[in-house]
């Protein structure tokens, strides 16, 4: 298929240069998306059905038979050799079952080692003589050592995440889901199957994947190009509102009330405060004619766009139109016949334009913002009876700032500028946002990444036993309401397949301190997986652990609170220990990563050291967020766990 793709002669289909530079790079990107991955199986597994799909079910009627892969792929004739897993005829792989076979006779699963297939599973659905089992191969597949990147999940997806996956376009998705349920594989998954279902239109409209932090989207990059989709792009929260470079940070106190919601109606106050109702009126001098728009019209014209609610900038640009329309209409009253060259021709006269700049400056988001967390008096009249006098004084920078260039901006800064960017000049929206690790938004985060899907849909993951920062969401229905998907259906995924049994059930200990009434996950994993607590006395017998868990294949995590971060970095190097940073990627020879608490949510390893869980908990600002990082930590393991510590553990492990 790549070569009939390279062997392409366009020499004689295209009218000019510049098509045949498109039509290169669309080729481009067709031989990129059909690459060879290595040790990734073209298929894994075959659907028997009993009838022909759309025949029609009579005695007699033949059946057929799919190989399901990560692809479609014909043969030289053009005849179909593998379905793609999002196709139709596909979908009885992951949902039939021994009480619905949705007509399949079998269902068959292969298991490859290396990329050499090595194995195969039958399951007779429709037959009701054998036993519904649990797959062996399946099994295998889920508790495989995690070594390098996330890989994609086509093989094991289950039947409530698929119901997930497949889900349409049109409506928005929120999935809970505890550590280990899959919830990022799921969102991933679905971006693909809605490019498969919907290519032309999220082709125009594109599509987004935002991630917490860097490292995550390194970890994750993989996943969909391993699909054969390239277009999809992928970002941070910060790095969508980068209007301004981001130097300072703020404390935990000012940055919740920077993020709340009640800062879009102060910022809103602020920019519309710009605009001064007219009290003279607009002589449009036209060769020997004078036309007079008075004061009292001009307020009409105006007061009528402020009640539109529309954008600040949209407006500014209407004022002149409907300045010349008024206009206009003298015009033809005294007998003229004008034409829209005419009105366009006044609205660009000097006294319109004068007029317009008096009504209706324009406003540059950065100075506004700048405006309102250095003076005082600005910010009291536009937050008053929105923030009291202790909130104001909590946002106020204590020294003035000369321009927005020497301003150290925070994120939560950025976030704010992004908000009055968006009252000046609708941000664009895409087709599809896929938004993880939610949990941890501010609403106003929550506004800016709404902002991008206005006109499409969302996919939001999160769990909110996992949420590490002051201002976590409470609720899901709070958050969809920020983002503006309040339509949004959300699901609960419980299963476990990444955590084992006896670390996860460790791990819920925490639950009831910081996310009572959410359901604990159950591992559905069949091996135990290794779990150990060990006291340590010094930082030699930490790297020790780290070593043991070295024998095993597969990768290995030293996660640690942050400021542990350098002591253990130095017990490594001196014990002679290579080790590589979070969303660094394994190698044959270095398979240790030495991970900062702050940065381990979303990643995960075979194997995990975890030093110094109270430590974890002091790292943060307040208990609860504390705990809820430990919990984070305690859950990045797929085969096995060692706690080591000095001090004694959280009362809460008890």
């Amino acid at each position: 298929m790549r070569e009939d793709v390279e062997n392409l002669d366009i020499s004689d289909v295209t009218a000019n240069w510049v098509n045949a530079e498109v039509l290169h790079r669309q080729i481009d990107e067709r031989i990129k998306a059909l690459a060879d991955l290595s040790h990734t199986p073209l298929f894994f597994g075959r659907l028997d059905y009993l009838h022909a799909p759309g025949a029609d079910m009579a005695e007699g009627a033949e059946g057929e038979q799919f190989y399901i892969g990560r692809r479609h792929v014909h043969d030289a004739d053009g005849d179909p050799m593998v379905i793609d897993w999002r196709a139709p005829v596909s979908q009885p792989f992951y949902r039939a079952s021994k009480k619905d076979p949705m007509d399949v006779g079998l269902r068959r699963r292969f298991g490859y080692t290396g990329g050499d297939l090595t194995a195969y599973e039958d399951e007779h659905l429709s037959d009701p003589a054998e036993v519904a089992t649990t797959s062996k191969l399946l099994q295998q597949e889920i508790e495989r050592p995690r070594v390098g990147p996330m890989r994609d999940i086509v093989a094991t997806i289950q039947p409530e995440q698929d119901e997930i996956v497949r889900s349409g376009l049109a409506g928005s998705v929120c999935v809970q889901g505890g550590p280990g349920t899959g919830k990022t594989a799921v969102g991933l998954h679905r971006v693909a199957y809605l490019l498969y279902a919907h290519r032309e239109r999220l082709a125009r409209t594109g599509t987004l994947v935002i991630g917490p932090n860097k490292s995550f989207l390194h970890y994750i990059e993989q996943v969909l190009p391993a699909l054969g989709e390239l277009e999809v792009k992928q970002a941070t929260v910060d790095d969508l509102v980068a209007q301004v470079e981001v130097r300072g940070s703020d404390d935990a106190a000012a940055a919740v009330i920077k993020g709340d919601a009640r800062m879009a109606e102060v910022l809103r106050r602020a920019v519309r405060s710009h605009v001064t109702l007219p009290s003279e009126p607009v002589v449009v001098v036209r060769g020997s004619r004078r036309w007079r728009v008075p004061a009292y019209e001009l307020e009409e014209i105006v007061r009528e766009l402020l009640d539109r609610e529309i954008r600040y900038g949209a407006a500014r640009e209407a004022l002149p139109q409907r300045i010349a329309h008024a206009v206009l209409v003298q015009m033809e009253r005294s007998g003229e016949a004008p034409d829209d060259r005419v009105q366009d021709a006044v609205a660009r006269n000097t006294a319109v334009k004068a007029a317009v700049k008096a009504i209706w400056p324009p406003v540059d988001p950065a100075k506004l913002v700048l405006r309102l967390l250095s003076d005082a008096d600005f910010l009291a009249v536009h937050a008053e009876g929105i923030l009291d006098e202790d909130e104001q004084k909590e946002i106020l920078w204590q020294k003035p700032v000369r321009s927005v260039k020497s301003a150290k901006w925070s994120a939560a800064d950025a976030v704010l500028i992004d908000e009055a960017t968006d009252l000046v000049q609708r941000t664009h929206s895409l087709g599809h946002v896929v938004l993880d690790e939610a949990q941890d938004l501010s609403p106003m985060q929550y506004r800016a990444v709404g902002r991008r899907c206005t006109t499409g849909s969302a996919t939001v993951l999160g769990d909110l036993a996992q949420g590490t920062t002051p201002w976590a969401t409470r609720s899901w229905d709070e958050a969809l309401r920020h983002l503006g998907k309040e339509e949004a259906v959300v699901e609960e995924l419980t299963a476990g397949f990444r955590v084992p049994t006896d670390v996860i059930t460790y791990a819920s200990r925490l639950l009831p301190h910081i996310a009572p009434g959410l359901t604990p996950v159950a591992s559905v994993r069949e091996n135990p997986g290794f779990f150990e607590v060990r006291t340590s006395a010094a930082d030699a017998e930490v790297v020790a652990a780290a070593e043991e868990l070295l024998r095993n294949e597969g990768s290995i995590g030293l996660i640690a609170a942050d400021a542990r971060i350098p002591i253990l970095a130095e017990a490594l190097t001196a014990a002679g220990q290579t080790y590589l940073g979070p969303g660094e990627e394994t190698t044959a020879e270095t398979r240790l990563t030495l991970v900062p608490a702050s940065l381990a949510k979303g990643l995960e390893y075979d194997y995990v050291v975890l030093d110094e869980p109270q430590a974890v908990v002091d790292g943060e600002p307040d208990e609860r967020t504390g705990l809820r990082r430990l919990y984070v930590a305690l859950t990045r393991a797929v085969s096995g766990l060692i706690v080591t510590h000095a001090a004694p553990l959280p009362p809460q492990l008890a």
